[in-house]
């Protein structure tokens, strides 16, 4: 099932990661499958560190932005990101197609959520994982602070 991105033409919206309309960034896009929140994402040459080679920070970025995605569908509500502890494991080519990141639940304690996520290059190899831990305001301060549009408003088709 794909998420639909309910922060599209929001005033001041240009987030990095996920913004639709940010020509300098990742544009992701993301989708369910059972349990997990899924990013298929094509990696460009901007995005490089060494040559043909997905930059560490970015994959550490792509890997933090799906997981945030989980945090706000799972705790139905928005969240900061209080700790990314990343293990890069092989490189990730630019130049060979889209790579696929993986978002699963690990454990909620009080207002910590935290989630696993794990990226696999084009060849569906494991290239890097991280352990993400997201603090999860409650339903009010997200909607008056952060935008949080509901739970609904992920899952409407009315584009």
């Amino acid at each position: 099932m794909n998420i639909r991105n309910p922060y599209r033409g929001g005033e001041g919206y240009h987030c990095f990661g996920c913004c639709p309309d940010n020509a300098d960034g990742l544009q992701m896009t993301f989708r369910k499958e059972g349990e997990k929140v899924i990013c298929d994402w094509l990696p460009l040459p901007q995005f490089q560190g060494w040559t043909k080679v997905l930059h560490g920070g970015i994959q550490a970025t792509l890997m933090d932005e799906a997981g945030s995605w989980f945090a706000l569908l799972y705790a139905r509500s928005s969240g900061v990101t209080t700790r990314l502890n990343v293990t890069y494991r092989r490189p990730v080519p630019t130049d060979q197609g889209a790579i696929r990141l993986e978002v699963s639940f690990r454990e909620m304690h009080g207002r910590l959520l935290t989630v696993d996520v794990r990226l696999f290059g084009p060849s569906g190899q494991l290239c890097s994982e991280a352990l993400a831990t997201y603090f999860m305001f409650d339903e009010k301060t997200s909607r008056e602070r952060f935008h949080y549009p509901g739970d609904e408003a992920f899952y409407r088709q009315d584009e």
